[in-house]
């Protein structure tokens, strides 16, 4: 399954295929333990596959929250080298105070 797929899909699709492919995983990892397990490739695919899942769906809420992202761009809420040393600054001063 390719992300693009499911960012054409609707929430409740998306929930509806996680549970199924936790479902999946689960038996999976019964079957490895009772030595039933005959593709364990597949248990990759599937953990791989839930995480395209969740990565759509975080995704999906954010973009409710920031507002709407650009076609294939994802935003990151990483913050400016200036913002970061301020923060550095600061918990260096903190620190020596104790």
């Amino acid at each position: 399954m390719k992300a693009n797929e499911l960012r054409q899909q609707n929430a409740d699709n998306l929930q509806r295929q996680l549970l199924d492919l936790r479902k999946e995983e689960f038996n999976l990892r019964m079957q490895q333990g009772t030595g039933q397990l005959t593709r364990p490739s597949r248990m990759r695919e599937v953990r791989r596959d839930i995480a395209r899942v969740k990565t759509v769906m975080t995704e999906i809420s954010s973009m409710g929250t920031r507002g709407r992202l650009s076609a294939g761009a994802v935003s990151s809420p990483s913050a400016s080298p200036a913002a970061t040393k301020a923060t550095s600054d600061e918990l260096a001063v903190a620190g020596s105070s104790k």
